[in-house]
């Protein structure tokens, strides 16, 4: 809201004067200017100040620039002119007119934005619609609804003949047109929409399977929902129908979908513990666990920097639990044990990978290199960098920095500037990474003679 309001040196008007009167644009959605050519409020028109000065733009969305007792508007542009044009007058003197601007609250930008997502859905096709309609017989069944809705690309169609199935006499849901209906909704993120069908699954009793449920679970955790996905994952266990009973596969997406909460080692930590419960309660209700979740368990107590936990599960594989480590099993471990500096573990683990037939990922080699040279084995770390060329597999800029920067601290400077240029000729790097490598020797050079 914007008022106009004259008080200053003893000119006092008591009753704003709204901009409304003057100017029939928005002030929110347009620039303004002091519309009085027809004003139906006397006395307030100065001559004085008109000969000088002209309001020529106000900016959307403006800086509130506060002194004691007022608030202007920061980016009203006054310019100074003999001339103003007939219908542009500035009301009163310059020093008593002020101009508040009523900053924007959280519940309007709020409303604006759901404005906004009204206004982006989309429409409904309603000659696509009735053409799905017209595929359906009088007296269809589920099955001809499943096929319709399986075929239709429009997610907004399906969920429109979903509800219109629903409103049919003589017509009742059941696990399939639940299940094609919800997953057309989650692959178009339409997340309020599959809520509303979800909450008729779970009304009906004795109703779904296995897959249904999964489904259900894995787009709640696309739409970052654990809090509702656990609680349908609580309702399968809990429930009575015996084919809605959770597998691991269910276990799988709950692990995949808490594990995917980035790099923070200490929020690894606190879903690692809801992990290991999962993984216990699988456990104990006779779910025999694959190499999927056992993986997720390793990965799950790395991240979260319990790799003694990982390395027993690892150890438990092939004896406890009927699967063997596969390359990744590897590859999270070797991730751990550098990031602890465990290089001695580390390269058991790389070799017994390699002897299995195993090459190890882009990701365990740069681990090793970096946790050798900085362990001080700078010739092992460039041993290994060069397997790691071998394998075909990409060192990092972090790998190449610390390996030149780890041989410079040795005193072997030659050595880094004939190991760069190496890099450079077997186009290991290109001239972009081969600048910015040779700075960092240059830099280190200059450390190694002020030290000096």
């Amino acid at each position: 809201m914007i008022r106009a309001r004259r008080g200053c040196l003893g000119l006092l008007y008591l009753n704003p004067v709204s901009l409304y009167q003057f100017c029939p644009t928005h002030p929110i959605d347009q620039c303004f200017g002091f519309h009085c050519k027809s004003s139906p409020v006397s006395g307030l028109r100065s001559p004085n100040f008109q000969s000088r000065y002209s309001v020529i733009s106000c900016q959307l969305k403006p800086i509130k620039y506060a002194t004691k007792h007022v608030e202007v508007l920061a980016r009203t542009q006054i310019v100074s002119g003999s001339e103003i044009h007939s219908n542009a007058y500035l009301w009163g003197c310059f020093g008593c007119l002020f101009c508040s601007f009523y900053s924007t609250s959280r519940s309007y930008r709020r409303r604006e934005s759901k404005r906004r997502k009204t206004a982006s859905k989309p429409v409904l096709d309603e000659a696509k619609f009735q053409q799905a309609v017209s595929q359906l017989t009088p007296r269809f069944c589920n099955d001809e609804l499943h096929n319709v809705l399986v075929l239709e690309e429009d997610p907004l169609v399906c969920w429109e003949l979903f509800n219109w199935a629903s409103q049919q006499t003589r017509f009742r849901h059941d696990a399939s047109t639940y299940h094609i209906t919800i997953k057309k909704l989650g692959l178009a993120k339409m997340y309020e929409e599959m809520d509303i069908v979800v909450n008729q699954v779970l009304a009906v009793p004795h109703i779904g399977d296995e897959a249904l449920y999964n489904t259900i679970i894995y787009f709640f955790t696309e739409a970052r929902k654990l809090t509702r996905a656990v609680n349908i994952f609580k309702h399968m266990r809990n429930g009575g129908n015996l084919e809605c009973r959770p597998s691991v596969r269910t276990y799988n997406i709950l692990f995949t979908a808490m594990l995917s909460r980035g790099n923070n080692s200490y929020i690894n930590h606190v879903y690692m513990e809801t992990i290991r419960c999962l993984f216990k309660q699988m456990v104990n209700d006779g779910i025999e666990p694959d190499i999927f979740a056992l993986n997720s368990m390793i990965k799950g107590y790395v991240l979260s920097l319990h790799v003694n936990d990982a390395l027993r599960i690892f150890h438990q594989m092939g004896v406890v639990y009927n699967c063997l480590p596969n390359s990744f099993s590897y590859d999270y471990l070797i991730h751990g044990l550098c990031a602890q500096g465990r290089t001695n573990n580390a390269k058991e683990l790389c070799e017994e990978m390699k002897r299995k037939g195993f090459v190890p990922s882009s990701k365990s080699y740069n681990s090793l290199v970096n946790a050798l040279a900085l362990n001080g084995e700078v010739e092992e770390a460039v041993t290994r960098l060069w397997e790691m060329f071998e394998k075909h597999k990409s060192a990092d800029s972090i790998t190449y920095k610390t390996v030149l920067d780890e041989l410079c601290r040795k005193g072997k400077v030659k050595e880094a500037m004939r190991l760069l240029k190496e890099w450079e000729e077997k186009y290991l790097v290109d001239k972009p990474a081969y600048t910015k490598l040779l700075r960092v020797l240059e830099d280190d050079l200059e450390a190694a003679n002020g030290r000096i």
